[in-house]
């Protein structure tokens, strides 16, 4: 199951050899400078001091090495499915740790881009994942001060513990190496459907972990999206928090007819947060099954969409705020919060910034859990779905201003010319529009933002020094309508239907920018500036010769933010593998589509203004959240590109 690639034998010998090097020695490493977790930290910054690379050389940045997957050569072998490359890697005393699609780990020489060891776990001889394609975000690292380890969670439920140094289970962990996440959730249900694609947190030596799980289809008795702590020595489970409240929990009687026995979902399938300070790990919380109808689970739903807070050592509440009543809109939670200090009024404030795909930024004090300024409960439209009761009341923030738009009017329309408007506005007729959480309809919706944001998985970044939150998001759309479900396939009265269609002349339905990134005081809660993400369609024949600015584009951009920059890397549009037969069935059929790239560029913006300053042309999009380290005293940039659209591989920028 693991093969050791022997550019550097991490043996006795090999140690002796690695001290014993010449400082010219190409697997000498010194003067590193660590990214030692998925976002930087614990606190999710997504932010590194170092600035070798800065507004005066960025323009001599260039692509230092590359490094192909493991998933390249086994992809066609083994026939499974993957999703666009999602992960980061972690940089620990020059030596990048990172995963594939399919959770295969491996060691990194920062400097060489050599492989180190890898570890195939072999989730792909297993059923499908639980999303019909493999996703994998990156691994977490702990230590003692004695040895590193290298801590991740598989596609097909397996949380593993390997040596930092050559690969090795860690035999005193779990059995062998290995723990069973299947196991110890209280019911039963598909292990297919349940699964792990993002890092979990290692925080006070506990290993807070979440899971993904099938969400898109309509059956009741989905996995219960527990949240669980485990020792990072020996693989023991500590403690569960039930996102679900059982029988005698806070929160149980906002789950109506007894809901809580059969509603699964309601999970953490993104990262978490940790403040090892104060002992508390900081929860986003998903939505229940199904996202986009809740007739059988009527009432608020606790801890759906909500951020909870719980003691690392115990998993005990301390506190918790719920963003979503009764969601229909498949607004989970997407992103990590952010810690960060804010000085307000004189004070200064342990605060906790969480991004939202509405497009709120929610601040409270994290600790106490208290909004640092009003969030008001403010009526909202109700469903006309039939057996569908959706809340009355919905929480707005009075600030931050949302960082994106929210709901659609005629107003909203792509206007450059009267045709453009009238083309867009025709193919409109008959779909219902509305105000931010207008609930689905049996007619159809357009609603914005919509399921993937907003605010998606890349989050936030924040500099720690300045208080200032930079958050990428997108104006992208939805249809979605309730149709009657077939009762021989679920359990439910309704399920959803996705009816979307292209813009005119494939431009899109609403008015730019189509992707943006907003600078936010998180000290004054006021917006800074605002900058479009990407060229958008300004060179689309019906708009080219309006000289237009920016428009930006509407796809997912990931920030990393330096002393002095900000860099963003930005998807391209892209059609995954998308199984006949999805949560856990075996695949006998997949349908891929054409790739289109969108500027596959590395953007880099003066992170006091947001003008842009450089770009640098790529060979792909980039797909996974970009990082910096610094190994022999040079600093890189380094990303993940492909997958689904390419072969899959990391990328390492550096001066000339």
């Amino acid at each position: 199951m693991k093969s050791t690639y022997s550019f550097l034998v991490w043996s006795v010998v090999g140690l002796l050899l690695f001290a014993c090097s010449s400082p010219n020695d190409p697997l000498t490493i010194t003067q590193s400078v660590n990214w030692s977790s998925y976002a930087s930290d614990k606190f999710n910054s997504k932010y590194s001091p170092l600035d070798q690379i800065n507004k005066d050389n960025v323009n001599n940045l260039t692509i230092k090495w590359t490094w192909d997957s493991p998933d390249n050569a086994l992809v066609n072998q083994f026939n499974f499915p993957v999703s666009i490359y999602q992960a980061t890697p972690i940089a620990i005393d020059g030596i990048l740790y990172v995963s594939s699609s399919s959770a295969i780990v491996s060691a990194i020489h920062g400097v060489t881009g050599e492989t180190i060891w890898t570890y195939d776990p072999e989730t792909y001889k297993s059923n499908a994942p639980a999303h019909g394609a493999f996703i994998h975000r990156g691994v977490s690292y702990w230590d003692d001060g004695m040895e590193g380890r290298i801590i991740f969670g598989t596609p097909d439920a397996r949380l593993i513990a390997l040596n930092a140094r050559d690969g090795s289970l860690v035999e005193s962990f779990g059995e062998r190496g290995i723990v069973d996440l299947s196991k110890g959730l209280g019911r039963e249900f598909d292990p297919s459907h349940y699964g792990v694609s993002t890092p979990p947190i290692i925080a006070n030596d506990v290993i807070v972990i979440g899971a993904s799980i099938t969400d898109k289809d309509p059956q009741s008795m989905r996995p219960p999206g527990d949240i669980r702590g485990f020792d990072v020595k020996t693989g023991k489970q500590l403690w569960v928090f039930h996102t679900i409240p059982q029988e005698g929990e806070f929160g149980n009687e906002t789950w109506e007819n007894e809901s809580w026995k059969f509603t699964g979902n309601t999970n953490v399938w993104t990262r978490m947060s940790a403040d090892e300070e104060l002992g508390y790990v900081y929860l986003p919380i998903s939505t229940p099954t199904n996202d986009w109808y809740g007739g059988n689970r009527l009432g608020d739903n606790l801890f759906a969409e909500s951020l909870v807070c719980l003691n690392i050592k115990t998993g005990e509440r301390i506190w918790h705020f719920q963003m979503v009543h009764h969601g229909v809109w498949d607004y989970d939670l997407p992103a990590a919060p952010n810690l960060l200090d804010i000085n307000k009024d004189g004070k200064t404030i342990k605060a906790v910034a969480q991004v939202s795909k509405q497009g709120f930024t929610y601040v409270f004090d994290r600790v106490t859990g208290e909004p640092i300024w009003p969030i008001e409960e403010r009526p909202v439209p109700q469903s006309t779905v039939p057996g569908e009761r959706t809340s009355p009341t919905q929480p707005f923030p009075t600030k931050p201003a949302p960082f994106d738009r929210q709901g659609v009017t005629k107003e909203d329309i792509i206007d450059f010319t009267p045709k453009i408007f009238e083309d867009a506005w025709s193919s409109l007729k008959g779909v219902d529009l509305g105000e931010l959480f207008t609930p689905p309809t049996e007619n159809g919706l357009m609603y914005l933002p919509g399921a993937l944001g907003g605010a998606n998985w890349h989050g936030a970044a924040v500099d720690p020094e300045t208080g200032i939150l930079y958050v990428p998001s997108m104006t992208f759309p939805v249809f979605f309508r309730i149709v009657k479900s077939d009762s021989t396939k679920t359990d439910a009265n309704y399920e959803w239907e996705n009816f979307g269609f292209p813009g005119p002349n494939g431009l899109p339905f609403l008015k730019p920018p189509y992707g943006r990134i907003t600078a936010i005081d998180m000290n004054e809660g006021n917006h800074i500036w605002q900058s479009p993400m990407g060229e958008g369609p300004r060179n689309h024949p019906l708009l080219k010769d309006l000289n237009l600015p920016r428009l930006g584009w509407n796809l997912r951009g990931s920030p990393v933010l330096t002393k002095t920059l900000l860099f963003i890397g930005q998807e391209g549009k892209y059609w995954e593998f998308v199984p006949a037969l999805v949560g856990g069935a075996k695949l006998t059929e997949v349908q891929t589509q054409e790739i289109i790239k969108f500027d596959p560029k590395m953007q880099v913006f003066d992170k006091e203004n947001g003008e842009l300053i450089f770009e640098l042309e790529l060979p792909l999009n980039v797909t996974g959240a970009p990082m910096t380290y610094m190994a022999n005293g040079k600093q890189y940039i380094a990303f993940a590109v492909g997958g689904s659209i390419g072969p899959a591989k990391i990328i390492a920028l550096g001066l000339k």
